[in-house]
């Protein structure tokens, strides 16, 4: 019953968010063409154009409203950034509408309409999400349709369980009573205690909808046993999972080949919208990096050429995605040097080895633009956290036990930490706090946020040197 509850609000909640597109568009059609509230519009709209434009923005808002958690019912009660998620849901989803529409020519859309549903779209999506939770809140407090759970187990553990269960927010229960199991120290006092062979009783005309099995993970192992003896109820059993600090669990249970298994430290870069969406931003964009800067690409390496012996790139092993090393491009700023003394070696500032024109390239963070081929071949990503040399990767992860975690992403020209102004000579311990902070909330959006910073505070960050 408890995943039947939570499969039905999902749904209704799925159904309203994905048509909001189109209550969307209904209203700003209202408001931009049948009414005076603004200037008319100079030609009759072609109905059919801009139901092509509504069939575009319906689909790429179902992807994009469940990569941001839009239609789960757990975000309904997350006490910060909903706003901040629905906003970049929304402009993600029109920028992505209005790239597809691009190649569709035989038809100008107004864009004080486009305007209108995006903003139309907001406020619906917020006042859903606001109307839904005042809903369960309300079902809650009036305690009607309830889940009667038994607990089974009845120590600290299993109390802390039943009470978070009474002031679960996706559904009402009441605590039908608790099981001991052998060796327990009883600390339930708000229900009925019984005892295993009480089971058979217990199992017909109390009205039970749920077993919950609440023991802590050192009990796991008595699992297999304790359902043995669980079998006479006649209700879904549940076990609560409790692996200790450090392991979250939402989707990370999962069935490989009929092995059971569970995630302990999922990564990002396991999502198909990291590995598709991610790679497909990553592509883009660095091309017209490329493109665009072309002039500039030549006007940097006759500089260098002109300015210095030695090659005009330098090729720099690094540390990527799973630890593995990978040559990582820069324009060169320095004086040819041993490949040893490159490797071990940290930049400083005035550092003594630099040329004019690499002082220059580093403190305008130009020297990175080669970079991006580097993405182009999968080595790197836009945005990620920065890769470090193999020297330095194995010293501090001496030092700090969560250094590697950075290495379950794809490495980054521009990362988290960089726009925070982590960059040379900086805190380690502060720039992988920022890297961690990265992995856990990653999205495209929040990659666009890091891009839009590095442009306006990358030339003038007074750590580039």
């Amino acid at each position: 019953m408890l995943r039947l509850r939570l499969n039905l609000v999902k749904f209704i909640l799925q159904c309203v968010i994905f048509l909001l597109p189109a209550c969307a568009f209904a209203i700003a059609a209202y408001l931009r063409f049948f009414t005076t509230i603004f200037p008319p519009a100079p030609a009759s709209p072609n109905w059919r154009a801009y139901v092509v434009l509504l069939f575009f923005a319906s689909i790429a808002w179902a992807f994009i409203s469940t990569r941001y958690g839009l239609a789960t019912p757990q975000r309904l009660f997350a006490s910060a950034r909903k706003s901040r998620r629905i906003f970049v849901a929304c402009a993600t989803t029109y920028v992505v509408t209005l790239v597809a529409m691009f190649f569709y020519r035989d038809e100008q859309f107004s864009r004080l309409f486009i305007v209108l549903s995006c903003i139309c779209l907001f406020f619906l999506t917020v006042a859903c999400q606001i109307l839904l939770r005042l809903v369960l809140e309300a079902m809650r407090r009036d305690g009607k349709y309830c889940l009667h759970a038994l607990i089974i187990g009845a120590d600290d553990f299993a109390v802390e369980t039943a009470d978070r269960i009474l002031h679960g927010q996706i559904t009402p229960c009441q605590i039908a009573g608790y099981v001991a199991l052998p060796g327990q120290r009883v600390a339930a006092h708000n229900a009925p205690v019984y005892d295993l062979q009480d089971l058979p009783r217990l199992a017909i005309g109390n009205g039970l909808d749920e077993a919950i099995l609440a023991v802590r993970h050192p009990l796991f192992a008595e699992i297999p046993a304790i359902l043995q003896k669980l079998d006479p109820l006649c209700v879904p059993i549940r076990a609560v999972l409790n692996w200790g600090d450090g392991v979250k669990i939402s989707d990370q249970l999962f069935d490989f080949g009929g092995i059971p298994m569970l995630d302990l430290k999922p990564t990002a870069a396991e999502s198909i919208s990291y590995v598709v969406m991610k790679r497909t931003f990553d592509l883009v964009f660095s091309s017209l990096v490329i493109l665009l800067t072309f002039p500039v690409l030549l006007a940097i390496a006759i500089a260098i050429r002109l300015s210095s012996t030695g090659p005009i790139l330098f090729a720099q092993e690094r540390v990527g995605l799973k630890g593995q090393i990978f040559r990582m491009y820069k324009f060169r700023t320095m004086r040819v040097s041993n490949s040893e003394e490159a490797g071990t070696r940290w930049t400083i500032r005035h550092d003594p080895r630099c040329t004019r024109i690499g002082a220059f390239l580093r403190r305008t963070s130009l020297d990175e633009l080669p970079q991006f081929f580097n993405v182009l071949k999968g080595d790197m990503s836009v945005v990620g956290p920065r890769p470090e040399r193999p020297f330095f990767v194995r010293k501090f992860s001496e030092e700090l036990q969560t250094y590697n975690s950075r290495h379950y992403v794809k490495a980054g020209i521009t990362g988290w930490a960089q726009v925070n102004g982590l960059r040379g000579d900086t805190s380690i311990s502060k720039r992988v706090q920022y890297d961690l902070y990265y992995l856990r909330h990653w999205s495209i959006g929040f990659d666009l946020q890091i891009i839009l910073l590095t442009m306006l505070h990358g030339m003038s960050d007074r750590n580039a040197y």
